[in-house]
């Protein structure tokens, strides 16, 4: 007598599942790189946490590093969907910028993206995925917008990559090494008036010189 083909919960996934077991390994994974620390991030632990095997873990990501640049690339995607979202939103160049700097401020100090420096930091090779998944990718919408705004005459940013690393370091500052080394993110409330205060500094550094048209 044949019984139906009964699959289990950590058996290999159907092609057809695969794309979405993987965004809920990434899921577990990022749990538990939370909850444990880098320390005790392990293999067995994510495979126990998302209900899947080891093997096939390491057949996805090959190993635990392999599993971080993913989780770097997955987390890098969200980021530069929101900030793309907030550059390309209406409203004033600085109402627009100051969403900005709120958004990379929530994000540089959100539990996903300080889980994944501390990770980061243990490696060359996962820190170069982090640069060049995250500020290397985001750099060049906000130069591209930077310049769009100076062409009209809104700003004067001649040099539009010294302008975002600038704007970066205005709104950034010390805020995410303190947070890394262990110290409380700022408040949502915090957060913002932060923003204003570094968007309000970087206008003026940047206000539009010999532009009759400009805004």
């Amino acid at each position: 007598m044949s019984s139906p083909r009964s699959g289990s919960r950590r058996g290999r996934p159907r092609a057809a599942d695969v794309p979405a077991r993987q965004t809920a390994v990434l899921k577990a994974a990022l749990t538990e790189l939370q909850s444990s620390g880098w320390g005790g991030f392990t293999m067995e632990a994510v495979a126990r946490r998302a209900g899947a095997s080891k093997e096939t873990l390491y057949s996805w990501f090959g190993n635990r590093d392999g599993l971080v640049r993913a989780l770097i690339r997955r987390n890098a995607e969200s980021s530069l969907e929101t900030l793309t979202a907030g550059l390309e939103s209406s409203g004033s160049l600085e109402t627009v910028l100051q969403q900005y700097a709120y958004e990379l401020l929530t994000l540089l100090t959100g539990p996903a993206s300080v889980a994944l420096n501390r990770a980061a930091m243990t490696s060359p090779d996962l820190a170069q995925a982090l640069r060049s998944e995250g500020r290397h990718r985001v750099g060049p919408l906000v130069e591209a917008f930077l310049a769009e705004h100076t062409r009209a005459g809104r700003i004067d940013c001649p040099d539009p990559g010294g302008a975002f690393a600038v704007l970066y370091g205005l709104v950034v500052r010390d805020t995410q090494i303190e947070v890394l080394l262990g110290a409380d993110p700022p408040t949502d409330i915090q957060r913002r008036a932060r923003a204003d205060e570094a968007i309000t500094a970087f206008l003026r550094l940047y206000a539009p010189r010999d532009h009759p048209d400009g805004e």
